[in-house]
């Protein structure tokens, strides 16, 4: 499943002018009423913001001006619109807001919950129109047994209207369980499940993994996260779009085959690009020097790319990568990598591939922050063992023996200046024939060179497009 995520833009180059009908509001829905812009207006008055980035999706951009002139009169406060984000858009996007000097972010439409690291958000799904008396209907008609045990999780655009749902299904399901948005000051109770900024409480005894899953919202990488995530429980889901019900086998087993392939390919590769996806989501930086410790344990290489949003043209740019692993929110981290030249694997089928301690049990971690020391999946490397008590390894793929030895990073040298980093940089290049590839590239990247360019003046550039600019004699 291809998402915007990884696009290379050309569609983005191609596309009509969106209505604001197709935000999901309708022509008979205020503006006002559909972003709570006397909430967000509450938010920034009472913080005493006086710059503030407002963050829209692609397709609530038609609103964005009239919606900040609007928060301006409200607010007195300077309102700065963020369109084109970094990376994902349902991320939000702190870089961006730190370029104009923002002090908090108003993050609109969908939205992945990842926490942030350090500006003040306030998110704003909009308020989108869902039919409660057919999706009750369609509830009953895939769950007819009214002692079922049924958790129902909902886009949040649809989350306004899940207490009005809650109050026609309760009566007949008294063990339906609706999920709710993280609270900070959430205390933990017996059964709690906090995941993908929700949670909610599940009967202890009968467990999670004998609970059936129903979704309120439309096919996409939300939806496959939690499926992948919660692989145990049977989902279905209701369309508020179409109005229709089903029941969603996703093909959940052989989504998980090809995931398992990859990690296999992952153990095969002795080169790994490690993709920066996200520079907003809190501890993306202890999951880089995580992911970078458990590479060299395994006797790999790691490089460590930001790229912004990665595309197949970007990263075809590294031929001597075998394998990428995407750091990124957890919607972002499952990219189907089949238009990729190299495969693009997540931090958790990375880490399955390299540390021998992580065995495969059912549970697919897609949040990197779970795998870091003291999270809930958390699994210690293992000590150094040595080769004569390694088991032989044999690839899946190819079928040659694999190195089962692990590595413990050398202690540095004591040093100091510039030859720290020309004696590493000497020696990884003499020690891998990635390194001594780079090494040979003519193009190195861009270079400042700061005082040895001339100073001019602006002067007008070429007009017309490449094939035929205004200045070439046609013909």
């Amino acid at each position: 499943m291809a998402t915007a995520f990884s696009s290379d833009g050309a569609e983005v180059m191609q596309r009509a002018v969106i209505p604001a009908e197709a935000s999901g509001r309708s022509p008979t829905t205020r503006l006002e009423e559909f972003y709570e812009l006397e909430r967000a207006a509450a938010f920034v008055s009472d913080n005493g913001f006086t710059k503030v980035a407002l963050q829209f999706p692609d397709e609530l951009l038609p609103d964005s001006a009239s919606l900040a002139s609007k928060m301006e009169a409200a607010t007195g406060a300077k309102m700065y619109i963020l369109g084109d984000t970094s990376y994902g858009s349902c991320c939000v996007d702190e870089v961006a807001a730190e370029h104009v000097g923002a002090e908090a972010v108003v993050h609109y439409g969908p939205a992945c919950l990842s926490p942030c690291r350090k500006l003040p958000v306030l998110h704003v799904f909009g308020r989108k129109q869902l039919d409660v008396a057919r999706c009750t209907e369609v509830f009953r008609e895939l769950h007819p047994d009214p002692l079922a045990h049924v958790v129902v999780l909902s886009e949040v655009a649809y989350f306004h209207s899940l207490d009005s749902l809650a109050a026609l299904l309760h009566p007949i399901y008294p063990n339906v369980v609706f999920s709710q948005l993280d609270n900070k000051e959430l205390q933990p109770v017996p059964g709690l499940v906090k995941k993908f900024g929700r949670h909610f409480v599940v009967d202890s005894q009968h467990g999670l993994d004998n609970y059936a899953m129903f979704y309120v919202g439309c096919e996409g990488p939300e939806l496959t996260n939690f499926m992948l995530s919660w692989n145990r429980c049977p989902f279905s889901s209701f369309n508020p779009q179409t109005g229709q019900g089903r029941r969603e086998t996703l093909d959940v087993n052989r989504a998980l085959r090809r995931r398992l392939y990859l990690v296999e390919r992952a153990r095969d590769a002795q080169v790994v690009g490690i993709v920066v996806g996200t520079l907003g989501v809190a501890d993306y930086l202890s999951v880089l020097e995580h992911l970078r410790g458990i590479i060299q344990r395994a006797g790999k290489r790691a490089y460590t790319l930001a790229v912004g949003k990665p595309n197949p043209a970007k990263l075809a740019n590294f031929l001597e990568v075998d394998i990428f692993v995407l750091v990124a929110c957890p919607q972002n981290s499952l990219l189907d990598s089949a238009d990729f030249y190299r495969p693009v694997v997540t931090p958790y089928e990375l880490e399955m591939a390299c540390n021998p301690a992580r065995t495969w049990t059912g549970s697919y971690v897609t949040d990197f922050r779970h795998l870091l020391p003291g999270a809930c999946a958390h699994t210690p490397f293992p000590d150094k063992v040595s080769e004569a008590d390694s088991e032989p390894s044999i690839s899946l793929i190819t079928g040659e023996l694999r190195s089962t030895c692990l590595y413990t990073a050398p202690d540095p040298e004591p040093s100091s200046g510039t030859s720290v980093t020309c004696r590493s940089h000497m020696h990884m290049a003499e020690s891998s024939p990635a390194a001594s590839f780079l090494e040979s590239r003519s193009w190195r990247g861009l270079e400042q060179q700061l005082g040895q360019s001339a100073v001019t003046k602006a002067v007008a550039g070429r007009r017309g497009i490449a094939i035929a600019y205004e200045d070439e004699p046609s013909g």
